[in-house]
């Protein structure tokens, strides 16, 4: 079994990769997305990251999809204490301006407890900064829900340092339940989300992070080379802003390493992303058991010094 992560100071550990859920609902339908999760805690995963906002952005989909395939999922199963089901409000389109008022958490909350068919959640984020909601009621409302036992932790995602920092502040000032995690979008090309104030004060404070888009919509694993690969996936279209040379190199130089370890390019991606300082684990999503298997094959690939050098020095050139 692979060696578990403590995640900061939440009192959660997981190994070296959670599972992204946002493609339950969307893109991996049941029975096969039982499947894939099977496989994921035969193998030793534990953490499973989703979002009530999971898949609003498809047509006729309203949000929840993903939070109702886990949990009916978890029902099947019929044991919930091996595994840590992380999920977020705050980014519904039906929300409005303030999606973290107190009174949106706490249907929210219920709503998402509800579809995951659990009477908790592991960890519970703000899925993103709300600048117009006072920041003590968005801090109380969550902290009310680790009080209540509906919550065992709680996470910021898409923070900047200086909120951030501020919120764990009025945390420890007020006796609330703090946030103890931190997911940022962090990878090979996108370093700068996750890197000076913000990594440093993640480290300080003991926040523990895990980062999402580790393989960058799928560019990272190889196998968009060319606009004509774009149709490979329902995300090719993100693809085209990293048709550049600098993009191209990085895969070259990941290429050299591929040959080198026999290690495929995503689970080169995923294991820069774990040896990064501050880093706790990646999420990364599967559609399939042959995908996901790759992918748990990064929890065993140890880079070298050089190796991991090489790799910083590319992706500088990148521009990220």
């Amino acid at each position: 079994m692979p060696k578990l992560r403590p995640l900061g100071s939440s009192g959660l550990f997981t190994p070296a990769l959670v599972f992204g859920g946002n493609v339950f609902g969307w893109t991996l339908q049941t029975p096969q997305a039982f499947d894939v999760l099977d496989r994921f805690t035969e193998a030793g995963g534990t953490m499973i990251d989703t979002a009530d906002v999971y898949s609003a952005w498809v047509p006729g989909h309203v949000g929840g999809e993903s939070e109702t395939v886990i949990g009916d999922w978890l029902k099947r199963r019929g044991r919930r204490d091996d595994v840590l089901i992380a999920t977020k409000v705050g980014m519904l389109p039906i929300d409005g301006p303030k999606p973290l008022d107190p009174e949106l958490i706490a249907r929210h909350v219920e709503a998402s407890l509800n579809r995951l068919q659990t009477d908790y959640i592991d960890l519970y984020y703000a899925h993103q900064d709300d600048p117009d909601t006072p920041m003590d009621e968005v801090l109380h409302a969550f902290s009310e829900l680790v009080d209540a036992g509906k919550v065992k932790a709680l996470g910021a995602s898409n923070f900047s340092a200086e909120r951030l920092g501020q919120s764990l502040e009025m945390s420890a000032a007020r006796g609330w339940a703090a946030y103890s995690v931190l997911q940022p979008e962090f990878n090979l090309i996108r370093r700068h989300r996750f890197a000076g104030a913000l990594r440093d004060l993640c480290i300080e404070k003991n926040i523990g992070v895990l980062s999402y888009f580790g393989l960058a919509s799928g560019f990272l694993t190889g196998k968009y080379r060319s606009k004509a690969d774009i149709a490979k996936s329902a995300r090719g279209d993100r693809m085209t802003a990293y048709f550049t040379e600098p993009h191209m190199a990085l895969l070259g130089v990941m290429d050299d390493i591929a040959a080198q370890t026999g290690a495929s390019l995503s689970q080169i991606s995923l294991a820069w992303i774990a040896a990064q300082p501050g880093i706790t684990a990646p999420i990364a999503s599967a559609t399939s058991i042959k995908q996901l298997d790759e992918l748990l094959g990064s929890l065993t690939l140890e880079l070298s010094a050089e190796q991991l050098a090489r790799l910083d020095a590319a992706e500088i050139q990148a521009g990220a």
